[in-house]
């Protein structure tokens, strides 16, 4: 079977060197470690803004000197790979998406979010499709086996109609909650989104006109239009997700560690449904980023669009901005589609330098 050869855009940390700062039951987590770890791809090339980011990446991953690139132009035109993955800050990405999809890039893996503006997030759907290529954005629980078996449980009928999601860790927009908004719509089958209502904590501080000096920090409530609420909260208690039916609970504790579904199957004092503990379905442990990369492969073989793809980012994407609007609005409802934003993230700092050794 073909081996897809795969390029790096952006050195750091998600892109080569988490895997040096989450435990080892994560497995392989970076673009660059997934792609060591698939049997079906090889990273041939990486590109950076700083050398000594992409020498670390040459000495940890093999990618030779000649293969290491300031420009990613020079590099996708050179080098002709068959997956692009974008692994810089979403500033910079839509530019580097469109960039791979016009020079005959099949698949592209985007780090999450997707864009720093919805107009960027348009730009990148139309260059995609226009190229017939496909996409997946690197919001990782959407390939999570343990989530894969929550979603079975779910569609069961096991914990009876859905009525609710939720999730205790929402965080900064781009950086946390398009985690969260990925996975509500992923348990909830990528549903429409109807409306949003949202509080920014430190929106008044961050946002300066249609300028996004920070990622802001958001908490609120989604009502999609099968009638599902989930709530996006900042709870404290950590990554947990639960969700609720008419007939059961099931529920991801500790940051995807640990699994309960609790069902009807006692009567109280009155003769109401108690619930009681059931049994979560066994799962094997693997790589999230593995799984992604796998999916691209899979599409890339069949045609197929894969598990993610560059519509549903875009969604996740809009929510993000939803959120900002509801926040400036005073906390009012919006209604999605939202139609357009004029805000755009867009911060004066430097990202965090990878950390090379475990």
């Amino acid at each position: 079977m073909k081996t897809y050869k795969a390029a790096l855009v952006g050195c750091s940390r998600m892109g080569a060197f988490i895997d040096n700062e989450v435990p080892p039951s994560f497995g392989a987590y970076s673009h660059a470690a997934g792609y060591e770890a698939c049997e079906r791809t090889e990273l041939i090339a990486c590109s950076d803004l700083r050398a000594e980011a992409m020498k670390q990446v040459g000495i940890r991953y093999g990618v030779p000197e000649h293969r290491q690139y300031l420009d990613y132009r020079e590099m996708i035109d050179r080098e002709k790979p068959d997956i692009v993955s974008v692994a810089t800050q979403p500033e910079q990405r839509a530019e580097i998406v469109v960039f791979a999809a016009e020079r005959g890039a099949g698949a592209i893996y985007g780090e999450k979010a997707m864009a720093a503006s919805l107009d960027e997030a348009d730009t990148m759907v139309a260059a995609v499709e226009r190229a017939g290529a496909v996409f997946n954005m690197g919001t990782n629980r959407r390939w999570h086996p343990g989530y894969d078996a929550m979603k079975d449980v779910i569609d069961s009928g096991r914990i009876g109609r859905l009525r609710s999601l939720i999730v205790h860790q929402t965080g900064p927009l781009f950086n946390g909650a398009s985690h969260s908004f990925d996975l509500l719509m992923r348990l909830n089958g990528d549903k429409p989104v109807a409306w949003v209502q949202a509080h920014l904590p430190n929106g008044d501080r961050v946002i300066d006109g249609e300028r996004l000096t920070e990622d802001p920090v958001g908490h609120g409530i989604l009502q999609f239009e099968d009638g599902v609420t989930a709530y996006a909260l900042n709870s404290g208690r950590g990554m947990e997700v639960e969700a609720v039916g008419d007939a059961g609970v099931v529920t991801g504790l500790r940051n995807d560690k640990e699994w309960h579904v609790r069902e009807h199957g006692a009567r109280d004092h009155r003769g109401r449904s108690v619930l009681v503990p059931g049994e979560f379905p066994p799962f094997e442990r693997a790589s999230s980023t593995v799984r992604l990369i796998e999916d691209l492969v899979r599409s890339l073989d069949t045609g197929e669009q894969p598990r993610g793809g560059v519509r549903t980012a875009r969604a996740n994407t809009e929510l993000i901005f939803a959120f900002v609007e509801s926040h400036v609005r005073g906390g009012v409802r919006v209604a999605l589609p939202i139609g357009g934003s004029r805000y755009r993230l867009q911060r004066d700092r430097q990202p965090r330098e990878p950390k090379y050794i475990r």
